[in-house]
Order: structure tokens, then C-alpha cells, then sequence
């Protein structure tokens, strides 16, 4: 990083032999996304800073600063706890569990086979079943998963991906079973498929008519579920998948510019479903780049929609986001150091300005978190709100040389990857490619061989190991579960009214080889208790299914 001579004045002056050594040890002292750091920040540091543009007040575009003016003094983030596990009777019972304990919106994690759009008697499914989260077939299960929990006074954030559109719909359905005011029904949808390709797999049909499922949520949300967030872009996967914080920043925002560009070509003004697009990212350990990397991602995005897509409504231009605390930094060794990890990384996303948390549990690197663990992930949440201070005042950070200067860096770096993949013809045509699974591999790759070097810490992994015994009392999936969900699956089937099921069925073949609206299609198969698979099944013979991307 170049300094001025004012600053290089001072290091001679200042630092004996020894600190100035250190002070050029770039490889050792750098972010976690590998960015050099300085000995120290000064005013120098920000001779091409532009306070009256860059750092505007809350609320004022570019929003660096936040979304809202007074931000948690109005009220503070939504505390959601993901969660979901092998019955939807199960899965239930916790959501009602950590609404008692104070968490403010429901967080629902469902099982493989429901993203990938197969029945849990389906032979691919087999060992599968409640795995990963709740096991959802037909509307009966969504009855079951939300018995005693009104929707119309609870935001509920569903992680669901290609089978999106039929979890909402069954959502809205028994929305609508409870006499809910639809317009008033609050809550995301994640419908971020291109990060499928990217860094999960749960991919179904090929990208063209994934993005038209995605739009046709975008145009019915906008008529009927005004403050839904239509999808929730995903940048926390990517993350995940080893990304660095620049790059989970580009490749998330050029996931959003293709969906942003999907909706205007299929003919909605910009202005009329911008305002209801949301944002997920990870929150890392490295505190300080982490309170950049938000602060910087909502300064893009603003000028993305602004100059890029001419958004006149200021809404457009906010990139409002969830944050989750990264799943990977949880070790299996010293587990209980996961707690210390897990408040860092929710400091980060306070400071940094997110919308919603959900806070790890410290046994995540053995099983599905148990009630105490949760509990203490949640309080976490609660004691940063409470009792840290920090949400008193907006963005605490903001004027410090080297958040700032790390804003600036990381900005620019998301922006150089953006242009790249605006060169090969945009997020699509990257991920067809294999860009974005190349640049993340290889980053990944930098930071296992940092770790398994010893040039990066990770506390009991490499450095500080102690003798720790293992966790006995986990949460362990039952497969009587899976058996007594086939059971409830095939009953449904049976008693359910087949005529239309089958009526619906052929309706939605219909609707989805032409260009109308798939949503109020998939409103009546899931009314008439259609299974996810078989409605899967319809769409798989007319959209096809996708080939994984060879990636050299």
C-alpha cells in the first residue's frame, strides 16, 4: 500500500529497526482475503477519499453508511435461528421453542431431496430423508411445520433455491388457510438458483428457465405479496465454498445484475421489483474486513442500479441483506472456542449493518445444533443488541483511515472482478465457463495450504492444540423418521382428491411450455395436496434437466 512522505516521515522517525521490519512483512500481516496491511492508518491514507460523495450520512445514497438513518435505534436487526430437522413435527416444536426465547423471525432449513425436487420415497432420496433439514412433500407437511404459529405476525426467511416457487406457493396457501392478509404476509424467499452452479449443486432445471421461474416470483410478488422479499442473493455460499470477501462481493452482485436484467428483458420497470430483492452474506472472523466488505458491497450495489439499470427509487438502490455467521471457521477440535468465533462474527455483521442474523451454534461441526447450543448462539444475538453498545449509533466505524481504506480496497478489487465477467458476457456465461468455480477453487485451495503451512491460525487446528474430548450428546436423525414420512406421503396420496391432482398437473404442463405466469399454477397443485415431486416431475419433461458444468 503506498504511503505519503507525512507517514513515511513518521515510520522513520518513529519505528526502531525491528517494527520497521515488521511493518513490511506484507505476506504475514494482511486480511484474511489476503490484502496487505499497513503498520498503521492515517489521513494520508485517504488523500482520494471524497467525504462529501463516499461518506454520506445513513440512509443517503450510496448508502455506505446504511440502508436506513437511524438503523438499530429504531429498531434493531431481526434475530432468526436457521433450523430444521428429520419431521416437520420436530422442526416445529423448535421454531416455537426459540420464539418463546425471543428470536423475532423463523429461519427454515429443508432436507436434499426437497431442494432437488424429489418425494421422500423416491429411490434417490433414500438416506437422505431429514438429513439436512425438514422434509417437505405436500401441503400437509407446511401445515404441520407451522401448526400453532401464525404467518401473518411472523417474517419467515425459507433457504430454498430451484423448488422455490412450490415452497411459496405452499407457503401462501396455508397463509391463506389461516385468513392472512396477504398484502401484510412478511418474509424471503432465497430463489437464488445461479449460485447453485456456483457453489452448491442443488441445481434442477438448466439456467434459462430457472431465471424465468425466478422472475415469475418477481411479478406475482409484486401484485399479490407486496413485502415479500422476492429472492435473497447469496453471496454467504460462495463464501462458504472459500471464496474471499472481494469475490463473495462480485460474484453475489453479478448474480443480482443477471437477475435484475432477466426481470426488466421479461418486461417489468426496474423501480416496480428492485426495492424487494434482498442480500445474504457470511460474516467472517476477520473482523475489520468484514465491517468493509458489507460497507463496500452496499456502496456498489447502489451505483450498480443507478448507473447500470437507472433506478429512480431510492429503495432500488438498497442493497438490504442477511447475514449468517461462517458455518466453515467451526471447528470440531476445542469446540467451545466456536462460541468466541461466533460473537466476533456477529459484531462484524452488527457493525457492518445487517438487516437479520442468524448466529452459528457451537456444535454445528458435529450435528444439527441441540436446544442449549441454540439458545446460547441466539443470546449472543442478544447481547450484542443489548448490552455491547454498538447498535446505539450508526455505523461506529465509519470515518476510522483503515475501515475506510479497506472499503476503498475492496470496492475496487470486486469491481476489477465484476468488469472481468462483464467481458465474458456476464454472471451466466461466467459460471457456463466455469470462472467463478475456478477463481473460488483456487482461493480455497490458498487457504488450506495458509493453514496447513501454519501461516494462518486457526486456534486448537494448528496452533494451541490441547487434548478436548469429543461432544456425546448430539442430535442424532432417527430412520424411523424417514419410514414415517414415506407413510404420511403415501396417505396423503390416498386421500387427496387424484381427479385434480391430476387436472392440475396438466395445467402446469401446459402453463410452463408457454410463457405464462407459473405461479398461480403452482398455487393450485399444491391446493389440491400435489407432491413436490410430482409437480418436479412435470417440469423436468418440459424444461429438462441440468448437466453439471466440467469445470478444467
Amino acid at each position: 500500500m503506498s504511503s505519503s512522505a507525512n507517514k513515511q516521515e513518521w515510520q522513520e522517525k518513529t519505528l526502531d529497526p525491528a517494527l520497521k521490519r515488521s511493518a513490511q512483512r506484507e505476506d504475514e500481516f494482511q486480511t484474511a482475503s489476503g490484502i496487505a496491511l499497513d503498520v498503521v492508518y492515517a489521513p494520508d491514507d485517504l488523500s482520494g477519499f471524497d467525504y462529501a460523495r463516499e461518506l454520506s450520512y445513513p440512509g443517503e445514497y450510496p448508502y455506505t453508511r446504511g440502508v436506513q438513518p437511524t438503523m438499530y435505534r429504531g429498531r434493531v436487526w431481526t434475530m432468526r435461528q436457521y433450523a430444521g430437522f428429520a419431521s416437520a413435527e420436530e422442526s416445529n416444536r423448535r421454531y416455537r421453542y426459540l420464539l418463546e426465547q425471543g428470536q423475532t423471525g423463523l429461519s427454515v432449513a429443508f432436507d436434499l431431496p426437497t431442494q432437488i425436487g424429489y418425494d421422500s420415497d423416491h429411490p434417490l432420496a433414500e438416506g437422505e430423508v431429514g438429513k439436512v433439514g425438514v422434509p417437505i412433500d405436500t401441503l400437509e407437511d407446511v401445515e404441520t411445520l407451522f401448526k400453532e404459529i401464525p404467518l401473518a405476525e411472523v417474517s419467515t426467511s425459507m433457504t430454498i433455491n430451484s423448488t422455490a416457487p412450490i415452497l411459496l406457493a405452499m407457503y401462501i396457501a396455508l397463509a391463506r388457510k389461516q385468513g392472512a392478509d396477504l398484502t401484510k404476509l412478511d418474509g424471503t424467499i432465497q430463489n437464488d438458483v445461479l449460485k447453485e452452479y456456483i457453489a452448491r449443486g442443488t441445481q434442477i432445471f438448466p439456467p434459462q428457465p430457472s431465471l424465468r421461474l425466478t422472475t415469475d416470483i418477481f411479478r406475482y410478488c409484486r401484485e399479490s405479496l407486496p413485502r415479500w422479499n422476492t429472492i435473497s442473493i447469496s453471496g454467504y455460499h460462495i463464501r462458504e465454498a472459500g471464496s474471499t470477501a472481494a469475490q463473495e462481493i462480485a460474484f453475489t452482485l453479478a448474480n443480482g445484475i443477471a437477475y435484475v436484467k432477466a426481470a426488466v428483458d421479461a418486461g417489468l420497470d426496474v423501480d416496480a421489483f428492485a426495492g424487494r430483492l434482498s442480500f445474504f452474506f457470511a460474516s467472517n472472523t476477520d473482523l475489520l474486513e468484514e465491517v468493509a466488505k458489507f460497507r463496500a458491497a452496499r456502496r456498489l450495489w447502489a451505483r450498480i442500479m443507478k448507473e447500470r439499470f437507472a433506478a429512480r427509487d431510492a429503495r432500488s438502490m438498497m442493497l438490504r441483506f442477511h447475514t449468517q455467521t461462517c458455518g466453515h471457521t467451526l471447528t470440531a477440535q476445542q469446540p467451545s472456542n466456536n462460541i468466541v468465533r461466533v460473537a466476533i462474527q456477529a459484531l462484524a455483521a452488527v457493525l457492518g449493518g445487517t438487516q437479520s442474523l442468524h448466529t452459528n451454534s457451537w456444535d454445528e461441526a458435529y450435528a444439527t445444533p441441540s436446544a442449549d447450543a441454540v439458545t446460547t448462539a441466539l443470546r449472543t444475538q442478544q447481547i450484542v443488541a443489548y448490552e455491547s453498545g454498538v447498535a446505539d449509533t450508526v455505523d461506529p466505524l465509519g470515518g476510522s483511515y483503515l475501515v475506510e481504506s479497506l472499503t476503498d480496497a475492496l470496492e475496487a478489487e470486486s469491481r476489477r472482478y465484476l468488469d472481468r465477467i462483464d467481458a465474458i458476457g456476464g454472471a451466466l456465461a461466467a459460471i457456463e465457463q466455469g470462472y467463478q468455480q475456478r477463481e473460488i477453487q483456487e482461493s480455497s485451495y490458498r487457504t488450506q495450504r495458509g493453514i496447513e503451512a501454519g501461516k494462518k491460525i486457526v486456534v486448537g487446528v494448528n496452533r494451541f492444540v490441547s487434548a478436548y474430548p469429543g461432544i456425546e450428546d448430539i442430535i442424532r436423525v432417527d430412520p424411523a423418521e424417514a419410514s414415517k414420512q414415506k407413510e404420511r406421503l403415501a396417505r396423503v396420496k390416498k386421500e387427496r382428491d387424484n381427479t385434480q391432482v391430476a387436472r392440475s398437473l396438466a395445467r402446469l404442463e401446459e402453463v410452463a411450455k408457454g410463457d405464462e405466469n407459473t405461479m398461480e399454477v403452482f398455487a393450485e397443485c399444491v391446493e389440491a395436496y400435489a407432491s413436490i415431486g410430482e409437480i418436479c416431475g412435470v417440469l423436468r419433461r418440459v424444461f429438462g434437466e441440468q448437466k453439471e458444468f466440467l469445470v478444467f
